[in-house]
C-alpha cells in the first residue's frame, strides 16, 4: 500500500514508547510515511529484551540464550538476517542485528534515550501528555506503546517460608550469576522455553548435584529441526481451512515426537499447539540421562523442604520460577488501558481498543512462530491509518471481531495468562491484509481524510 502524500496537510505527531524491536520498526514505518514522532527509551541503546544486562533492568536475555525462531522467521522483511548466522542466532546476534537496523534506516537520532515514560495521560479533548523521569512533557496526538511484557516477573505467592534461594528466571544470567548454582539441589518451575534452556543447562552433572523440573502440567516439547530442516520454515498451504491444518499439524508431532511419558515427563492434558509451544533439542536428552526429574506443582515451602502435588518433598536449595510475566503498563493510570489480574486486555487486531481511536500497542502477543517481526506487519495498518490510507471498520464491527477472537483463542488454548494474547502469525498475516485492503477502501470513501487530526504542535 503506497503512502498518500503528505505535503498538503500535517499529520498527526505520534509517541512510541520503547525501541525494542516492536518500537524501531514502528519508528521505521512512521518515518516512511512522513509521520512526526518521537520514540523514548528508557535504555541508553536499542533492543530492549535482547540487550543483555541492559541497564534498564527489563531484560530477560541469559548469557547462553537462543532464539527459538530461526533466523528465516524473524528478520525484517526489508532488511534481511545476515547470511552467515546460524539457523537459531545467539541474542547478542540478534541485538546487533537490532542495532544496525536502526543505523541502517537512520533512525537512531529519532530516539530520545534515557528517557523512561513515567506517565501518559489521554485528556477529554483525546491529546496525550507524555512525561518522562527526566522531567520532559511533550503532547502527542496519538500514541503506541511498545514496551513489551517479558520484563515484570510473575513469581507464584507459595504458603509457606523457604530458606533458600527463591528467584524469577528473569534474574537470571548464568549457572555463577547472580548465584553459584554447582552443588546445588534445584527446582526449576514451568516448562516453557526458558524454563526447558535453564534446567538443561544446570543440570549438567557438573552444575546441580540434583534437579527437578515442577509445573502444573506436562507440555509437548516440540523439535526445532525435522528431517534435518528448520522445523518453522514448515507452513500449512494458506488454502487449508484452519482446523484441518491443526489437525494435520498435531498429528505429524505425535507420530514424529512420540508420547511424553516415554521420555519420563508427564502426558500432557492437551494436544500440539493448543499451548504456546515449547522446543529444544536438548531438554529431552537431559531427562534421558537422567539429568532431571521430574515433579508436579510446588504446593508449600517449609525451610529448606519443597513439597509437591504429589504428596512427595525434596530438599532444595534453590527455586528458579520460569513462571512468566504480567503484562504491565506503568504509565496508564486508567485501569481501563491496563489487563486485568490474568493478563487480559481484548483488543482488535490484537493493538486497538475499539472506543480509543489514537492508541496502538504494538507486539502486544505471543505468536507461533515469531514475535521478532510481529509488529512490523501491525505498523503498516498504523502508519496507514494515521496518514488516511486506512479507516478502521465501525467500533461496532471492531468490539464483535475482539468479541469473536476472544472466543477462538479460549477454544483452542488451555486456560492461562500466557494464553491471553497467544495469536498464529501466519493466520494474523494473513488476515490483516485483507483487512488492509478493506480499510483502504474504506478510506477511500471517506476521501482519505485524516481520522487523527494534527492539533498536538498547537498546544505544546
Amino acid at each position: 500500500m503506497a503512502a498518500q502524500s503528505a505535503h498538503d496537510r500535517e499529520l498527526p505527531r505520534v509517541a512510541v514508547i520503547g525501541a525494542g524491536p516492536s518500537g524501531i520498526t514502528a519508528a521505521k514505518r512512521l518515518a516512511e510515511y512522513g509521520i512526526p514522532f518521537d520514540c523514548y527509551e528508557a535504555s541508553d541503546e536499542v533492543g530492549g529484551n535482547w540487550y543483555y544486562k541492559n541497564p534498564n533492568g527489563m531484560s530477560a536475555c541469559y548469557q547462553s540464550l537462543h532464539i527459538d525462531t530461526s533466523k528465516f522467521r524473524l528478520q525484517f522483511e526489508d532488511f534481511p538476517a545476515p547470511e552467515e548466522w546460524p539457523d537459531f542466532p545467539h541474542h547478542s546476534q540478534l541485538h546487533q542485528y537490532f542495532k544496525d537496523y536502526v543505523d541502517h534506516f537512520d533512525l537512531r537520532d529519532r530516539i530520545i534515550f534515557g528517557n523512561k515514560v513515567i506517565s501518559a495521560e489521554r485528556a477529554a479533548d483525546g491529546l496525550w501528555t507524555v512525561a518522562t523521569d527526566r522531567g520532559r512533557v511533550e503532547t502527542y496526538d496519538a500514541l503506541i506503546v511498545a514496551n513489551g511484557h517479558h520484563w515484570d516477573p510473575r513469581i507464584p505467592d507459595y504458603p509457606g517460608e523457604f530458606d533458600g534461594t527463591l528467584m524469577h528466571s528473569h534474574a537470571y544470567n548464568d549457572p555463577f550469576d547472580p548465584l553459584d548454582m554447582r552443588g546445588k539441589r534445584v527446582v526449576v518451575v514451568g516448562m516453557g522455553n526458558s524454563g526447558l534452556d535453564i534446567a538443561t543447562e544446570l543440570s549438567q552433572k557438573f552444575i546441580a548435584s540434583k534437579l527437578w523440573v515442577s509445573a502444573r502440567r506436562g507440555v509437548w516439547v516440540l523439535p526445532k529441526y525435522v528431517n534435518g530442516k528448520v522445523g518453522d520454515t514448515r507452513v500449512v498451504p494458506s488454502w487449508m481451512p484452519q482446523k484441518v491444518a491443526l489437525k494435520l499439524k498435531q498429528r505429524f508431532v505425535v507420530k514424529n515426537r512420540g508420547r511424553m511419558e516415554d521420555y519420563g515427563l508427564p502426558k500432557p492434558d492437551h494436544l500440539p499447539f493448543e499451548a504456546h509451544p515449547s522446543a529444544s533439542e536438548e531438554f529431552l536428552h537431559r531427562v534421558g540421562c537422567g539429568d532431571i526429574d521430574f515433579k508436579p506443582a510446588i504446593t508449600k515451602l517449609d525451610g529448606t523442604t519443597v513439597h509437591f502435588a504429589d504428596g512427595s518433598s525434596e530438599e532444595v536449595d534453590v527455586v528458579v520460577c520460569a513462571t512468566g510475566y504480567h503484562i504491565s503498563f506503568p504509565f496508564f493510570t486508567d485501569p481501563a488501558l491496563r489487563p486485568d489480574e490474568n493478563n487480559r486486555l481484548p483488543l482488535y487486531r490484537q493493538m486497538v481498543k475499539p472506543e480509543i481511536d489514537n492508541l496502538f500497542y504494538l507486539g502486544l502477543a505471543q505468536p507461533m512462530p515469531t514475535l521478532v517481526n510481529f509488529a512490523e506487519q501491525q505498523s503498516k495498518l498504523v502508519a496507514a491509518y494515521l496518514s488516511g490510507n486506512y479507516r478502521f471498520p465501525s467500533q461496532a464491527d471492531m468490539a464483535a471481531a475482539v468479541a469473536k477472537a476472544e472466543a477462538e483463542r479460549a477454544a483452542r488454548y488451555y486456560n492461562s495468562p500466557r494464553h491471553t494474547i497467544q495469536i498464529d502469525f501466519d493466520i494474523y498475516v494473513r488476515e490483516l491484509k485483507k483487512e488492509l485492503v478493506e480499510g483502504a477502501r474504506r478510506a477511500d470513501a471517506a476521501g482519505n481524510a485524516l481520522p487523527v487530526r494534527s492539533r498536538a504542535l498547537v498546544r505544546a
